[in-house]
């Protein structure tokens, strides 16, 4: 007897058993039918997608006509470029969803060079492609070294020998393979600054470690109107949390900007050049010494005259969160998403001045602590004077001196403008409408803050 002929259909378990196996299949089925009618709504979109592609072919200069004047292309290659495209958008998703269309597009027309492709260089040319940037040019002069794999973003033993902008266009071709990568093996200077930086980049990152090329660069980028950020010294600095952005005119604790800062006030430019640096005090890391036989003569064993010949010990972390930072902060503001980068933080010793001064204009009356006054003065009023944005000689203290001190009525002002303050019974009928609207803006933007401290 067959086995289906022992089984009772009678029996009310085998009927719900019966009945969820039939009732399985049909959702199968359905789900098998639903996903057939994807894939071929996908295959027309992509159909469609070529034809609209081949109806605009005055566009496209890879068409070709015979003869008879008749369009000849390579129906594959097309559909590969449209495949690639698609690809490169859902390697992209996750920046598509923070930058919106709109921001990606820009990023994607986007043209950046970066000077300098060592443990700076490398790893902002590397994330601004992995962001979505796909024509990116890169100056450099110098190899891979065996000791520069400690920090360089792509680099590996086998490159250890050849240019550093080739190794890196070798590996960032492997992201994307429709970037549009120019290893340029030159070192930049100012006379050939016009050359090297033609093309009308969108944004220029300087990411150079020898002082006078760096000030050559920042020069040019000036006085031609290139937006430009440049990388100050990640060498001998180990705290990350110390890492800052901030204009060339507002740095402080690192050497290497002080003197970028001085020599460019020598021709003219006090500010306008977003720096990355770091204030960090690096006490205890000093430059290596030259060995005896280098001692007689040092200058001989630099890479390039004016080239220091020296070594400064550098963590690799370090110039990598250098690299990234420029980089995000190029993305952002090529993108237009909102960025206002605090030009300081950690000033202890500023912190500590600042609460003793509203200790003392407050008497018994003080209701903030040391936290809150670098929190007011860092988060809210970015380290400037509410009236004049001023960054020198500040204090804190009440916006309305009828109201008790609180997150929402202190105020950031210069000393002189405090003490006239003082007298100011109604800011409302004293000061203009911008500044009024300024401070309304950052108080504001306080109360939205405190939500989340």
């Amino acid at each position: 007897m067959k086995f289906f002929d022992k089984i009772s259909f009678s029996n009310p378990n085998i009927q719900i058993l019966s009945t969820a196996a039939i009732a399985s299949i049909a959702t199968a089925s359905i789900l098998l039918s639903f996903q057939k009618i994807r894939r071929n709504q996908k295959r027309k979109a992509l159909k469609q997608s070529y034809e609209d592609e081949l109806s605009f072919t005055s566009s496209v200069e890879s068409f070709v006509l015979d003869e008879n004047g008749v369009v000849q292309t390579d129906h594959e290659e097309s559909l590969d470029s449209i495949e690639q495209n698609n690809l490169m958008k859902e390697q992209l998703s996750r920046n598509y969803a923070f930058l919106g269309e709109e921001g990606m597009n820009k990023l994607n027309d986007a043209f950046v060079i970066v000077v300098g492709a060592g443990g700076v260089g490398s790893w902002a040319a590397y994330m601004l492609l992995r962001s979505g940037v796909r024509r990116i040019r890169i100056i450099d002069f110098d190899q891979v070294t065996l000791s520069s794999l400690n920090r360089h973003a792509v680099a590996v033993r086998v490159d250890v020998g050849t240019p550093k902008v080739n190794a890196i266009k070798k590996h960032l071709l492997e992201v994307n393979p429709s970037a549009v990568i120019e290893p340029l093996v030159e070192m930049f200077n100012e006379d050939n600054a016009s050359r090297l930086l033609s093309g009308s980049p969108d944004f220029v990152l300087d990411c150079i470690d020898n002082t006078q090329t760096k000030l050559q660069l920042l020069k040019y980028c000036k006085e031609n109107s290139l937006k430009v950020i440049s990388s100050m010294g990640s060498g001998a600095k180990a705290d990350p949390s110390r890492i800052q952005i901030a204009d060339i005119s507002e740095t402080f604790e690192d050497p290497l900007a002080r003197t970028v800062r001085r020599n460019l006030k020598k021709v003219g430019i006090d500010n306008g050049i977003p720096v990355v640096y770091s204030t960090e005090k690096p006490n205890h890391i000093k430059l290596l010494p030259l060995d005896i036989s280098q001692d007689d003569n040092p200058e001989e064993f630099a890479i390039l005259p004016d080239f220091r010949a020296r070594i400064l010990p550098v963590l690799g972390t370090l110039p990598a969160i250098f690299g990234m930072v420029m980089a995000t902060y190029v993305i952002l503001r090529m993108a237009d998403y909102p960025i206002n980068p605090l030009p300081v933080m950690q000033r202890d010793s500023l912190y500590s001045r600042l609460y003793r001064d509203l200790c003392n204009r407050e008497k018994d009356e003080m209701k903030l602590d040391r936290r809150d006054i670098a929190y007011v003065f860092e988060e809210i009023w970015r380290g400037k004077s509410a009236i004049s944005q001023e960054t020198e000689k500040l204090v804190l203290m009440r916006w309305l001196q009828s109201e008790p001190l609180t997150l929402q009525n202190c105020v950031c002002l210069t000393k002189s403008e405090a003490k006239i303050h003082e007298e100011v019974e109604d800011p409302e009928s004293h000061y203009s409408n911008e500044i009024l609207e300024y401070v309304r803006k950052r108080l504001k933007e306080e109360a939205l803050i405190s939500k989340f401290r």
